[in-house]
């Protein structure tokens, strides 16, 4: 399960997409990346190749099981990351931009330690 960065974050978006407005396209993770049509278009081809996701006749994009197992692990990274940020006195915004940055990174151990800090709280 060795992928790019920019792949999770194709697939976490997927994710967030379905679970706000139950589905998603191509134009949507577009705008909300911030990334070009063609990128999003080359990306799709790449994850759908992979086996991580679906595209049905009405262009809705849904995550395949192995798409999904990424994408909720990034996710559910990202939301303890920005709680945790928040915790520390950061504004928000800037606690969701920095979850984004280091989702990726961080090791288990370090994240485990994170989850702990958070329950304790």
């Amino acid at each position: 399960m060795n992928i790019h960065k920019s792949a999770e974050d194709y697939l976490e978006m997927i994710l967030m997409l379905r679970e706000k407005k139950g589905y998603a396209r191509a134009v949507d993770i577009s705008l909300s990346l911030g990334v070009t049509k063609p990128s999003v278009s080359f990306a799709m081809k790449k994850l759908r190749e992979n086996g991580y996701i679906l595209v049905d006749e009405r262009n809705e994009i849904t995550l395949t099981e192995k798409g999904m197992e990424i994408a909720k692990r990034i996710y559910d990274r990202h939301k303890a990351l920005t709680a945790f940020l928040i915790q520390l006195g950061v504004d928000e915004a800037t606690a969701k931009d920095d979850a984004c940055k280091i989702e990726h990174d961080i090791s288990d151990e370090t994240y485990q330690a994170v989850l702990r800090q958070i329950k304790q709280n």
